[in-house]
């Protein structure tokens, strides 16, 4: 792929019909669609515009060096807490607290690619279950019947591989192409959940089996969790949506163009947008709307540096709530080694899921629910499996580490379970009063701490995945720890989507509440965190979200 010839070039003071901030899984959906639709668009993304013949497998550099994560012209660090009565800290040695990736596409570039449809109960819970005390629980404003067209488009314009599985919500079309041929342990995943009674089902993944859309299918290299795809058979928005938005002629994709305020005039409208370019100079681009699109943690930062007279609390605050409710997804992971190899660096993470515990359970004791899935998980690579690996019994160092290492690498698998997040206020992302990027911007701070039901429910989850390994012939099987998550690449609920203006920041066509012509739409959105994948429901509101603007710019209500 190579950036589309012809590609316009607006004026910063040309009035254009709307600047989108942030290229990935919803603002590359929103590009292609308002363009196409004939509107004049500029995306500005504070990452790089790489294409495929840019992406590489050197572990280092992608991995640990962050090459994908880093701000590209200056240091724009990030701290965390558990809890409001601390003070939040930047964690040394570690990957941000926020998780992603910058640059065109965003962190669909990245992504493993797990593409799980939710269910019709993620979207009313509230509804069917009562209140929790003490939460944000809540349903939202949409349904699945209302969202399913659109997952339908996703399937297909994004390109995902897959087939349907027996605890699916109905859809109206089958997916475009077949599942991803199945791994070793996808094999072993399905022989022990079998064993056990459950319902083991291909994975649905944003990654082609087969050529699509003018796109190649997977070359199974093995680089794919944290990695940008050399061939475009992932389905990241640069790759599947960027393209056709600049072949309108009307999509200006500016990269390395940082936001750190949206300008409202005196009516409390957005009239242009502020940024800083490579040069590290301000600009500001004139707009007739402006959608932001930025991920989780950046929407919100942004929304509350656009503070002003008018919005003291920042800009679409009045509700007091933007930047609450974050919630990431529980996480447990749990290791095994067999007899013979498996050979797991190979091809894709995950090609078998188990869905048999999606749906909360009253006689667990706890609310959630969750997925699992068998993958290599950080064993793909052999630095992460090095450092990460090793049964916790084992040496880390010497001629006995180096024979572990040579017999593992090949023999191990994970099962990673994935679960729902309950909404809290006390979970958020604020400014950092004491810690400033280089260019004088406050800090993301995450303050973050799972509620108790979420871990409780990631620890059932690894329970099952002990027993279904070991009913798959596991020689040794080992738990990670299941506790509060310091590391959070899922964000969702910042910005939740509402019919009520005192309890949520946008409506349900993502129109901010206080501000007319300024839409939200990216994982901030959400009420509820489904239920560990959440990207193809953020793709899907993407579509949706595009075609109730387009309606509102021609029948000038914007």
């Amino acid at each position: 792929m190579s950036r589309s010839e012809g590609q316009p070039k607006y004026n910063t003071r040309e009035e254009v019909d709307f600047v989108i901030i942030g290229s990935g899984a919803a603002g590359g959906v929103l590009a292609r669609e308002l363009s196409t639709n004939g509107f004049s668009v500029v995306v500005l993304e504070q990452g790089q515009y790489r294409t495929a013949a840019d992406f590489k497998h050197d572990e280092l550099d992608v991995i640990f060096n962050n090459e994908l994560l880093n701000h590209p012209g200056w240091n724009d660090p990030q701290t965390f807490r558990k809890f409001a009565s601390e003070t939040a800290v930047q964690m040394q040695g570690e990957p941000p607290p926020a998780y992603y990736a910058r640059g065109v596409g965003g962190s669909s570039v990245h992504f493993t690619a797990n593409y799980w449809r939710f269910h019709q109960s993620d979207f009313m819970e509230r509804s069917l279950l009562g209140p929790m005390e003490g939460t944000g629980f809540a349903d939202w404003p949409i349904g699945y019947e209302e969202l399913e067209p659109y997952y339908t488009r996703v399937e297909w314009e994004c390109g995902v591989s897959g087939q349907p599985g027996p605890f699916e919500a109905p859809r109206s079309r089958p997916y475009p192409v077949p599942p991803m041929p199945v791994k070793s342990s996808g094999v072993l995943f399905e022989k022990g959940a079998r064993a056990m009674g459950l319902h083991p089902q291909p994975a649905p993944l944003a990654i082609l089996s087969k050529p699509l859309n003018g796109r190649p299918a997977c070359i199974h290299c093995g680089f794919c969790m944290g990695f940008g795809c050399e061939v475009n058979a992932k389905s990241s928005t640069l790759a599947s949506m960027i393209p056709a938005a600049e072949a309108t002629g009307r999509c200006e994709i500016r990269p390395l163009s940082t936001v750190f305020r949206i300008q409202t005039n005196a009516a409390g409208r957005v009239n242009e947008v502020v940024y800083l370019d490579a040069a590290g100079k301000q600009q500001a681009q004139k707009t007739r709307a402006a959608v932001l699109s930025a991920n989780g943690a950046e929407t919100p930062r942004l929304l509350l540096l656009s503070e002003s007279a008018r919005s003291p609390n920042g800009l679409a605050n009045s509700s007091g709530i933007v930047g609450q409710y974050l919630m990431g997804n529980g996480h447990s992971v749990t290791q095994a080694a067999f007899e013979h190899p498996l050979n797991e660096f190979k091809s894709v993470q995950v090609t078998r899921i188990v869905h048999d515990f999606y749906e909360n359970d009253p006689s667990r004791g706890f609310y959630g629910g969750g997925g699992m899935d068998a993958r290599p998980f950080l064993d793909s690579t052999p630095i992460l499996h090095a450092l990460t690996g090793m049964p916790p019994d084992k040496p880390t160092w010497g001629s006995e580490f180096k024979q572990m290492l040579r017999h593992y690498f090949t023999r191990k698998m994970s099962v990673l379970g994935s679960t729902t997040s309950v909404p809290l206020a006390s979970n958020n992302i604020t400014l950092d009063p004491n810690l400033k990027d280089d260019k004088g911007r406050p800090a993301i701070r995450m303050t973050y701490m799972d509620h108790a039901d979420d871990l409780a429910m990631a620890t059932f989850l690894q329970d099952r995945a002990v027993e279904i390994l070991g009913a798959a012939g596991a020689k040794e099987i080992w738990r990670e720890p299941v506790e509060g998550g310091t590391i959070q690449a899922h964000l969702l609920g910042t910005c939740r989507m509402g019919n009520d203006p005192t309890t949520s920041v946008v409506d349900k066509y993502h129109r901010a509440h206080d501000v007319p012509n300024l839409f939200i739409c990216d994982g901030s959105s959400f009420v509820s965190s489904g239920r560990g994948q959440p990207t193809m429901t953020i793709q899907a509101l993407a579509f949706r979200a595009a075609e109730h603007i387009t309606r509102f710019a021609r029948n000038g209500e914007i």
